[in-house]
């Protein structure tokens, strides 16, 4: 018998504690998959509930509890898209102007302030910054007033303008901060070696640090679009002809304070609205991850 079969114990012989730990995470890995996936399934069901009562007729959306259509008709997308008077088309086509000017105009703004808080020395630059975040503290019902007094003097009332032009004055404050916060972790020797070439500040910006900021400008543009698409309080604030509805107002219109209301329509608007949602997430799905990781490397 050998030194280390004597220090060893006879119940440790023969036992090789990898195995048994590799054949215990064997077996809790099934168990945490399933659930993990019936969370999901829980998470999806009122989701996959308005998938299926947008298929049922109207008398049997809320007297069936099974999500499953039985019969299915197409009758309520028929319904939906002609709409009451204004096609549900022109609601598209309204949301998609007023979100596609946002993502537009919030890129090229925040992107810009950003570049300047971050990349360039000025008088009163820490003390503009520390203003800048303040502003994320403030709610944003306390400038609903002051802000339609604004428009309103200005002429702007029922039209898109409201909503749009003030993306282009980089007034979000926390895509504002992601840039800066995403710029900050480039090396500063790509500006050196900019200045040294004869490029200015502007010519850096364009052709130098725009290209690189790629996963922060994804990042703006997919959570721009989709609190533009989604917005209800803008629209209903500013817009007052129907043929100026974005799609939350157009959902909106289904429903009737009296208990009229077309549900049926209203689900299936909402399952088609959701699909710009899904594309344009699915798009820039990856550059959104790798944008929000390398936000706070570098403060």
């Amino acid at each position: 018998m050998t030194t280390e079969q004597l220090t060893v114990p006879r119940s440790a012989r023969g036992k090789r504690p990898g195995r048994s730990r590799g054949h215990r995470e064997r077996r809790r890995n099934p168990l945490a998959h399933l659930m993990l996936v019936g969370f999901g399934l829980l998470m999806l069901y009122p989701l996959i509930w308005m998938l299926g009562a947008s298929f049922k007729e109207s008398q049997f959306i809320f007297t069936e509890v099974s999500p499953i259509p039985n019969p299915v008709t197409l009758e309520n997308y028929e319904q939906g898209w002609r709409g009451s008077g204004i096609g549900f088309g022109t609601y598209f086509l309204n949301s998609t102007v007023v979100a596609g000017l946002s993502v537009v105009g919030n890129m090229f703004a925040c992107s810009l302030a950003g570049f300047a808080f971050a990349r360039m020395e000025f008088r009163g630059r820490k003390i503009l910054f520390a203003a800048m975040l303040a502003t994320l503290m403030l709610p944003q019902h306390v400038l609903l007033v002051p802000q339609y007094i604004l428009f309103s003097q200005l002429g702007w009332v029922n039209t898109f303008l409201p909503l749009v032009v003030p993306k282009f004055l980089a007034v979000d404050a926390f895509f504002v901060f992601l840039m800066v916060q995403f710029l900050r972790g480039l090396p500063r020797e790509l500006d050196q070696a900019a200045k040294v070439d004869g490029a200015g500040p502007w010519q850096t910006y364009w052709r130098i640090i725009l290209p690189l900021t790629m996963p922060a400008l994804a990042t703006t543009a997919i959570f721009t679009f989709i609190w533009t698409w989604n917005d209800f309080l803008g629209p209903i604030l500013y817009l007052q002809d129907p043929r100026l509805y974005t799609v939350p107002l157009g959902l909106n219109a289904f429903l009737d304070a009296s208990g009229d209301s077309a549900w049926g329509p209203m689900f299936a608007m909402a399952v088609l609205s959701l699909g710009p949602l899904f594309g344009f997430f699915l798009v820039g799905q990856k550059y959104l991850t790798s944008g929000i990781a390398t936000t706070g490397l570098k403060g």
